[in-house]
């Protein structure tokens, strides 16, 4: 099966049930993003220098057999495709990729970190944390909810990035942005950023979160590019709000001509939207198209991204490096 075919069907169903020799040195387990609070955890399944992550779930129709030594082999309806299991360093491959406040005061309708019993990690635990990988990684990521306030948690983030620059690596940041939030993560040596819009339309986006402003993220992606450059700029679309195709290439259009590259984010039900269903492999595969000629018209380039999602690639369909 053809890879980004394979890929856009397991993003559809989201898990796989792992079996065969012990595989607990590949599964990771996550306090943000699709997958956190899951307690089955997740795992990448990797063919050549392709990836995706599937959460663990005993009920999927597919499997991942692991043969031992991380050789693994993935079967989907009835096709068997040979792989390997990749080692999360720190959440994802290659990448120490640390949330620090695993809370959030804000409750978006998508996201179920607000319900989880998370606490904010000691700057010198997480440093300890890198420490542990270093050796294994190429770049630092950092991500985080709201504790208390947007202007705290942004101050926190500051230390934490200082305290992290000795490493050496380059590090990318994705947090909620306050104004300034772009000219001092600038000024601290940070090399990408990544401010989410989550939804397609500012109607969506307050429906889904609305305690945030829209307008404000947008702000602050404006100003990234002109500090941190073309390729170096990124920001979550959700797919599966409710939203239409039409809104989403609208949005990637808006997004690409001031210079940001969006990330398409397929849903993951929970928290108020458990109801839902995830996108179709389908129309994961029409997006595919409509995000890659966007970016290519805009001169926008995925490969080129050194830490966050664009780099590892797991949980979307990345231009340029899925094909």
């Amino acid at each position: 099966m053809e890879w980004i075919r394979l890929k856009a069907r397991l993003l559809e169903a989201g898990a796989a049930r792992l079996s065969g020799e012990p595989a607990d040195e590949y599964v990771s387990r996550s306090a943000a993003g699709p997958s956190a609070g899951r307690k089955s955890g997740s795992l990448f399944f990797s063919v050549g220098d392709r990836r995706v992550r599937l959460g663990l779930d005993e009920a999927s129709p597919i499997m991942v057999f692991h043969r031992g030594g991380g050789e693994a082999v993935l079967i989907i309806d009835r096709e068997e495709v040979p792989g390997r299991l990749e080692p999360a360093a720190l959440h994802c491959p290659r990448q120490a990729y640390v949330t620090v406040s695993e809370t959030c005061v804000f409750h978006c309708r998508y996201c179920r970190v607000p319900a989880l019993p998370g606490r904010r990690k000691d700057i010198a635990d997480i440093v300890e944390m890198v420490e542990s990988v270093a050796d294994r990684v190429d770049a630092i990521s950092i991500t985080s909810g709201v504790a208390s306030s947007i202007e705290e948690e942004e101050a926190y983030i500051l230390e934490v990035v200082a305290a992290l620059m000795p490493f050496g690596l380059p590090i990318g940041v994705s947090i909620y942005p306050g104004s300034e939030t772009p000219a001092r993560l600038h000024a601290l040596g940070v090399v990408e950023v990544k401010f989410n819009i989550e939804a397609a339309t500012e109607v969506l986006f307050r429906e889904m979160c609305p305690d945030l402003s829209w307008g404000a993220v947008w702000d602050s992606l404006r100003s990234s590019v002109a500090l941190f450059g073309r390729d170096r700029v990124f920001s979550n679309v959700i797919v599966g709000l409710g939203e239409t195709d039409e809104d989403l290439e609208r949005v990637m259009q808006d997004l690409a001509a001031i210079g940001v590259i969006p990330v398409l984010r397929p849903l993951t039900p929970a928290a108020s939207l458990t109801d839902r269903s995830r996108p179709p492999a389908a129309r994961l595969l029409s997006l595919y198209d409509t995000h890659e000629r966007i970016l290519q018209q805009a001169g926008l380039d995925p490969r080129r991204a050194l830490t966050m999602c664009a780099a590892c690639t797991g949980c979307d369909l990345v231009p340029g490096r899925d094909r």
